[in-house]
Formats: C-alpha cells, structure tokens, sequence
C-alpha cells in the first residue's frame, strides 16, 4: 500500500493538465525521454494522424467509460482507446460516438502517458 500511495503521488506531481490542438483539453503524464517518439504528438490530434506520424502500436484496447450509462447521452466520451507503445508509454484516445476504432479516425487524443519503462502490453 505505501509504494501503491509514494507511486500515485509521484504521478500527481507530474501530471499537468494542457490545451492542445483545436483548444482540446487534457493531461500529460510525465516527461518525454530524449528522442521519444511522444514529442512528435499534441493533446487533441486525432487518431488517424498520430498513428500517420509514430507508427502502430505495440499493443491497444478499448473501455467504456462512465457516461456510457448515461440514460440517453450518445455524446463523445463513451469509450476510450489506449494504445501502448514499448518503451515510450500510452496514449489514451476519446472516442466520438462509436466503439470500435474503425477507420483510424475515431477519437482524438486526451491523455499521454510517458514511461521509457513501458511493456507495451495492456
């Protein structure tokens, strides 16, 4: 539980929360390592041009998210796409109003994640 706690603070203390392409909000997660491939993405960019810009990734999922059992809400936000990439970390997507990723073009970037220490695995 203390290193859970030490772990969960340490990421608090590194996380900042940004305005990114188009005046879309969201948060970054630590610091990009030199030469990360990270540094090449914006909070808001859309799926199809991050993946354009660094590649697939090592691994990705889908969640639904908490406004998905809004009674009558078909906004965006319902779900979100992580997708993981060895040795520099994840992106989280938010969707538009669909589930899958579809054509690339579903969602647009709301979270990174920097971690060098990265699996690459969900």
């Amino acid at each position: 539980k203390a290193a859970e706690k030490a772990r969960d603070e340490e990421r608090k203390a590194n996380t900042s929360e940004v305005v990114g392409v188009n005046g879309r909000k969201g948060e970054v997660i630590g610091r990009p390592a030199a030469g990360s491939r990270f540094s090449k993405v914006q909070i808001g960019m859309p799926m199809k041009q991050v993946i354009d810009l660094i590649g697939n990734p090592t691994d990705e999922g889908s969640y639904i998210t908490g406004k998905a059992f809004i009674p009558y809400y078909y906004g965006s936000d319902r779900y979100r796409t992580e997708f993981a990439y060895k040795g520099a970390g994840r992106l989280i997507f938010a969707g538009n109003s669909g589930w899958t990723r579809g054509y690339y073009n579903n969602g647009y970037l709301v979270k990174i994640i920097h971690d060098a220490k990265d699996s690459g695995y969900r």
